[in-house]
């Protein structure tokens, strides 16, 4: 009888546990991997462009194959406890050297990507990343340089690089 009442003991317990343990979820951080590629960098990707102008909009490639030279691949993932993953791909062809077609995911801006990355703290307004012309006209003139002094001329001629006694 003690032994059957340990037993049932036991199995109480375990089960109380398996319900604690359910409610109870261990922490998961946020994970981003990948090139992130704005709205904004992929409008001003457009065909003709050289590879070294697209790799100044975008950065360098994700994923280059040697078998696929002529393609770039932009991948990026979003991983959140509690949300459902993002992935966006964006793949660019060249002929050559030059852009031919891009073929894109719908991409976020800036401002949309730097708010989905708020995990429910409260923070201010996101901030304009761009200045509009106004604030341009309104900016105050970039102060002039001294012109730089000229070089000393040359020397007429140069010593010797090896001792006259060889």
């Amino acid at each position: 009888m003690t032994a059957s009442a340990a037993l049932v003991a036991c199995g109480s317990v375990d089960g109380a546990s398996n319900r604690i343990a359910s409610l109870v979820t261990p922490y998961k951080m946020d994970m981003v991997q990948g090139n992130f590629v704005s709205k904004e960098q992929l409008a001003a990707i457009k065909p003709g462009m050289s590879r070294a102008q697209v790799r100044d909009v975008l950065g360098t490639p994700l994923l280059t194959s040697v078998f696929h030279a002529d393609r770039w691949d932009y991948v990026f993932t979003f991983k959140r406890q509690g949300v459902a993953s993002q992935e966006r791909k964006l793949t660019l062809f060249f002929k050559g050297d030059v852009l031919d077609r891009v073929d894109a995911d719908p991409m976020p801006s800036e401002a949309d990507f730097a708010a989905s990355l708020d995990s429910g703290r409260r923070v201010g307004k996101v901030p304009v990343l761009e200045m509009t012309a106004d604030d341009l006209k309104n900016l105050p003139a970039p102060a002039k340089k001294p012109e730089p002094k000229p070089l000393p001329p040359l020397p007429a001629s140069y010593p010797p690089l090896e001792s006259p006694a060889r």
